[in-house]
């Protein structure tokens, strides 16, 4: 089995382009999308169309995805409004019906952890909003319960492939569209992957486990870029241009 792992589109329809493109001979047998699909000030309304027109796509829904659907507009954040802003009923029902996880063979996917799209499954934030990588005992105890010797998960946007000691798997595919941000959460805190590319991962199940090998597909970033500015997200306009928030 070769399966495709998307996560983090975040409304980039020019990187989601180029990554569908992309995997156009790579042979997977199953492609996933671990959430979060259209949330930022880019292109909700152009990634939407993509997806719709890729029905082989096998989705669940991530953090923002649901406050797309349980959040008043006028409570929502600047993201998930401009990407609301965008979408049409079709898109929302869409959203409505994906699962919070995914289960198939011997692999489980989620969007943060099993329990939770908000939490990061592999990284920790530091007191001074640093990014660490998770102990194992911890990240072992977030997945009690999975015995699936593949788990998928996003929500971080930082590519990671990670084997417990227990022998089971761990791997984040990175963002497809968004490759760095900011969040207050549970302390102020950038995460930035420190490369624009849009990111996805191919895993290869072997006798001995799954191959993972990370895919960084360059796109031209620069209208994502402009629409981003357009709506005063400085900040994003760096992430999609250099995998930095220097805005």
């Amino acid at each position: 089995m070769r399966i495709a792992a998307l996560a983090d589109i975040h409304g980039n329809a020019d990187a989601l382009r180029a990554v569908l493109a992309d995997l156009t001979g790579q042979g997977a047998n199953r492609v996933v999308v671990l959430g979060d699909h259209f949330s930022g000030p880019l292109a909700a309304g152009e990634t939407w169309a993509l997806l719709a027109a890729r029905p082989d796509l096998e989705s669940l829904r991530g953090n923002h995805d649901r406050t797309l659907l349980e959040t008043p507009r006028a409570a929502m954040g600047r993201s998930d409004s401009a990407a609301y802003d965008e979408l049409d009923a079709d898109a929302l029902d869409w959203l409505a019906s994906l699962p919070q996880t995914l289960r198939f063979a011997d692999v489980f996917c989620c969007h943060g952890t099993p329990a939770s799209d908000e939490t990061y499954l592999c990284e920790r934030i530091t007191p001074d909003g640093g990014v660490a990588q998770r102990d194992a005992p911890t990240i072992a105890r977030l997945l009690a319960g999975i015995e699936a010797k593949l788990i998928l998960c996003a929500h971080s946007h930082l590519p990671r492939a990670l084997r417990l000691p227990d022998g089971r798997q761990v791997v984040n595919p990175g963002s497809v569209g968004c490759p760095a941000y900011t969040d207050a959460e549970p302390v102020p805190h950038a995460v930035e992957a420190g490369f624009p590319e849009a990111s996805y991962a191919l895993l290869d199940q072997t006798p001995g486990g799954w191959d993972v090998t990370f895919r960084r597909v360059p796109y031209d970033s620069r209208r994502m870029a402009a629409r981003a500015t357009a709506q005063g997200r400085d900040e994003w306009a760096s992430a999609v241009k250099t995998g930095w928030i220097t805005a």
